[in-house]
């Protein structure tokens, strides 16, 4: 008898001590949410080399322009939307770059002009463009890959970086 105390003890005190140490491992991570943003973006940032992609003068608002980044195995796309965006660079702030692999299952995405959407065939996921790429329906777990892009005095677009992991890779790495 005496020994089922013990044990029973020991129990209670194993279970307060790891309710007290997950306690303490809660409240030493609590972040604002600007500090969490921040977090996210710096350990999704991507270091792909520069490539040039187009130029402003070859984009039509609303019509997607196909590219590649970083490499040929990558597939994009490349829009002037119309009006600034989340991420937009060039004169008026309204040219975005994605990849069009859904990041759920791979599947090749088509862009919807009318709600300006890219659409996954597969699971019918669905990503805003206008809003960096967040996924607004389906099975996807995360937002779309966006492409870093810059332009030059020329008009020239270079994609600089990509701010997710890119469906197929096993790494942020080339």
């Amino acid at each position: 008898m005496k020994c089922n105390r013990l044990v029973d003890a020991g129990r209670r005190q194993f279970l307060r001590g790891g309710m007290m140490a997950t306690a303490g491992a809660v409240a030493s991570t609590v972040m604002t949410p600007e500090q969490a943003k921040a977090q996210a973006q710096g350990l999704a940032r991507v270091d792909y080399p520069a490539n040039r992609l187009a130029n402003v003068a070859d984009l039509e608002v609303n019509e997607p322009l196909d590219v590649s980044y970083p490499d040929p195995d990558s597939p994009g796309v490349l829009l002037k939307l119309g009006q600034a965006v989340e991420g937009g660079v060039g004169p008026d702030g309204d040219i975005v770059a994605f990849s069009v692999l859904c990041p759920h299952k791979g599947w090749m995405m088509s862009y919807s002009a009318d709600d300006k959407t890219l659409n996954c065939p597969g699971h019918h996921s669905r990503f805003d463009c206008e809003s960096g790429g967040q996924q607004i329906w389906g099975h996807a777990t995360s937002n779309l890959a966006q492409f870093q892009l810059s332009v030059d005095d020329d008009g020239e677009i270079f994609a600089n970086g990509v701010d997710e992991l890119i469906y197929g890779r096993l790494s942020n790495v080339l």
